[in-house]
Protein backbone atom coordinates (compact mmCIF):
# COMPACT_ATOMS: atom_id res chain seq x y z
CA UNK A 1 0.00 0.00 0.00
CA UNK A 2 2.53 2.69 0.79
CA UNK A 3 4.47 3.54 -2.52
CA UNK A 4 7.58 4.63 -0.84
CA UNK A 5 7.75 2.10 1.96
CA UNK A 6 7.54 4.25 4.72
CA UNK A 7 6.97 3.46 8.07
CA UNK A 8 4.16 4.19 10.54
CA UNK A 9 5.23 5.78 13.31
CA UNK A 10 2.37 5.22 16.61
CA UNK A 11 2.55 7.38 19.98
CA UNK A 12 0.41 7.91 22.57
CA UNK A 13 -0.07 7.38 26.83
CA UNK A 14 0.02 3.49 28.23
CA UNK A 15 -3.60 2.55 27.27
CA UNK A 16 -4.07 4.34 23.73
CA UNK A 17 -4.23 1.43 21.57
CA UNK A 18 -0.90 1.51 19.82
CA UNK A 19 -0.12 -1.91 20.52
CA UNK A 20 -3.58 -3.56 19.33
CA UNK A 21 -4.23 -0.74 16.62
CA UNK A 22 -0.46 -1.54 15.30
CA UNK A 23 -1.16 -4.65 14.63
CA UNK A 24 -4.54 -4.38 12.56
CA UNK A 25 -3.21 -1.61 10.52
CA UNK A 26 -0.08 -3.62 9.67
CA UNK A 27 -2.61 -6.31 8.74
CA UNK A 28 -4.88 -3.91 6.47
CA UNK A 29 -1.75 -2.08 4.93
CA UNK A 30 0.16 -5.51 3.95
CA UNK A 31 3.03 -4.21 6.40
CA UNK A 32 5.42 -5.52 9.16
CA UNK A 33 4.54 -4.61 12.98
CA UNK A 34 6.99 -3.67 15.47
CA UNK A 35 6.52 -3.04 19.35
CA UNK A 36 9.35 -1.14 20.94
CA UNK A 37 8.95 -2.16 23.94
CA UNK A 38 9.61 -5.68 23.00
CA UNK A 39 12.56 -4.71 21.26
CA UNK A 40 13.45 -3.11 24.42
CA UNK A 41 13.10 -6.59 26.06
CA UNK A 42 15.03 -8.12 23.30
CA UNK A 43 17.53 -6.04 23.39
CA UNK A 44 18.33 -5.65 27.46
CA UNK A 45 16.79 -9.26 28.12
CA UNK A 46 15.05 -7.44 30.81
CA UNK A 47 11.40 -6.81 31.29
CA UNK A 48 10.55 -2.32 30.66
CA UNK A 49 9.49 -3.04 34.53
CA UNK A 50 13.24 -4.80 35.56
CA UNK A 51 14.80 -1.64 34.22
CA UNK A 52 13.20 0.70 35.98
CA UNK A 53 13.37 -0.87 38.82
CA UNK A 54 17.23 -2.15 38.88
CA UNK A 55 18.66 0.94 36.84
CA UNK A 56 15.94 3.85 37.26
CA UNK A 57 13.22 5.33 34.53
CA UNK A 58 16.29 7.80 32.83
CA UNK A 59 17.97 3.99 31.94
CA UNK A 60 14.98 3.06 30.33
CA UNK A 61 14.79 5.62 28.56
CA UNK A 62 18.14 5.91 27.28
CA UNK A 63 17.82 2.28 26.35
CA UNK A 64 14.50 3.47 24.34
CA UNK A 65 16.25 6.38 22.39
CA UNK A 66 18.81 3.81 21.26
CA UNK A 67 16.63 1.44 20.03
CA UNK A 68 14.51 4.18 18.17
CA UNK A 69 17.82 4.83 16.49
CA UNK A 70 18.28 1.91 15.14
CA UNK A 71 14.20 1.13 13.27
CA UNK A 72 14.99 1.14 9.56
CA UNK A 73 12.35 2.92 7.18
CA UNK A 74 11.16 -0.14 5.71
CA UNK A 75 7.29 -0.55 5.75
CA UNK A 76 6.08 -0.93 9.41
CA UNK A 77 3.85 -0.26 11.47
CA UNK A 78 5.59 0.91 14.91
CA UNK A 79 4.30 0.96 18.22
CA UNK A 80 6.24 2.75 20.56
CA UNK A 81 6.72 3.14 24.45
CA UNK A 82 5.03 5.68 25.97
CA UNK A 83 8.21 7.53 26.61
CA UNK A 84 9.39 7.35 23.03
CA UNK A 85 8.45 11.01 22.87
CA UNK A 86 11.57 12.00 25.46
CA UNK A 87 14.13 11.03 22.83
CA UNK A 88 14.60 14.08 20.48
CA UNK A 89 17.06 11.93 18.56
CA UNK A 90 14.79 9.09 18.60
CA UNK A 91 11.87 11.51 17.00
CA UNK A 92 13.72 13.23 14.64
CA UNK A 93 14.88 9.42 13.36
CA UNK A 94 11.70 7.86 13.53
CA UNK A 95 9.99 10.77 11.70
CA UNK A 96 12.15 10.45 8.96
CA UNK A 97 11.03 7.25 8.41
CA UNK A 98 7.11 7.98 8.26
CA UNK A 99 4.45 9.92 9.74
CA UNK A 100 4.19 10.13 13.16
CA UNK A 101 0.09 9.54 14.13
CA UNK A 102 -0.75 10.53 17.98
CA UNK A 103 -3.72 8.22 19.50
CA UNK A 104 -5.00 10.65 22.10
CA UNK A 105 -7.36 9.41 24.91
CA UNK A 106 -8.43 11.47 27.79
CA UNK A 107 -6.65 10.61 31.24
CA UNK A 108 -9.69 8.56 32.94
CA UNK A 109 -9.54 6.17 29.80
CA UNK A 110 -5.84 5.77 30.63
CA UNK A 111 -6.27 5.10 34.31
CA UNK A 112 -9.02 2.65 33.44
CA UNK A 113 -7.08 1.23 30.70
CA UNK A 114 -3.46 0.11 32.69
CA UNK A 115 -5.05 -0.20 35.99
CA UNK A 116 -2.02 -0.37 38.79
CA UNK A 117 0.34 1.29 36.44
CA UNK A 118 3.11 0.62 39.11
CA UNK A 119 3.34 -3.09 37.10
CA UNK A 120 3.72 -1.41 33.80
CA UNK A 121 7.58 -0.34 33.49
CA UNK A 122 6.23 3.20 33.03
CA UNK A 123 9.34 5.90 33.01
CA UNK A 124 8.26 8.20 35.19
CA UNK A 125 10.32 10.45 38.15
CA UNK A 126 8.75 7.97 41.39
CA UNK A 127 7.07 11.24 42.69
CA UNK A 128 5.13 11.52 39.52
CA UNK A 129 1.60 11.16 39.29
CA UNK A 130 -0.19 9.76 36.51
CA UNK A 131 -2.13 12.83 36.08
CA UNK A 132 1.19 15.26 35.90
CA UNK A 133 3.25 12.07 33.38
CA UNK A 134 -0.54 13.08 31.07
CA UNK A 135 -0.30 16.52 31.24
CA UNK A 136 3.61 16.51 30.52
CA UNK A 137 3.40 13.96 27.66
CA UNK A 138 1.11 15.98 26.01
CA UNK A 139 2.74 18.35 24.81
CA UNK A 140 5.42 16.43 23.87
CA UNK A 141 2.93 14.02 21.68
CA UNK A 142 1.29 16.98 20.02
CA UNK A 143 4.87 18.87 19.34
CA UNK A 144 5.97 14.93 17.10
CA UNK A 145 2.49 14.22 15.59
CA UNK A 146 1.98 14.67 12.00
CA UNK A 147 -2.05 13.51 12.93
CA UNK A 148 -3.69 13.13 15.97
CA UNK A 149 -6.49 10.63 16.09
CA UNK A 150 -9.10 10.63 19.22
CA UNK A 151 -9.89 7.22 20.39
CA UNK A 152 -12.61 7.82 22.97
CA UNK A 153 -15.64 6.24 21.95
CA UNK A 154 -14.06 4.80 18.46
CA UNK A 155 -13.62 1.00 17.73
CA UNK A 156 -9.94 -0.10 17.11
CA UNK A 157 -11.53 -0.84 13.44
CA UNK A 158 -12.51 2.85 12.96
CA UNK A 159 -9.45 4.05 13.86
CA UNK A 160 -7.35 1.97 11.72
CA UNK A 161 -9.66 3.50 9.08
CA UNK A 162 -9.26 6.84 9.94
CA UNK A 163 -5.15 6.62 10.06
CA UNK A 164 -5.44 4.95 6.68
CA UNK A 165 -7.69 7.24 4.96
CA UNK A 166 -5.43 10.19 6.04
CA UNK A 167 -1.84 9.19 5.18
CA UNK A 168 -0.88 9.28 1.70
CA UNK A 169 -0.45 6.06 -0.55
Amino acid sequence: MMGDRSNIILIGMPGSGKSTIGVLLAKAAGMDFVDTDLLIQSDQGQTLQTIVDERGYLALREVEERVLCRIPRAGQVIATGGSAVYGETAMAHLKSTGPVVFLNIPLATVRERIGDYSLRGLSKRPDQSLEALFDERLALYQRYADLTVDGEGRTQERICDMILASIPN
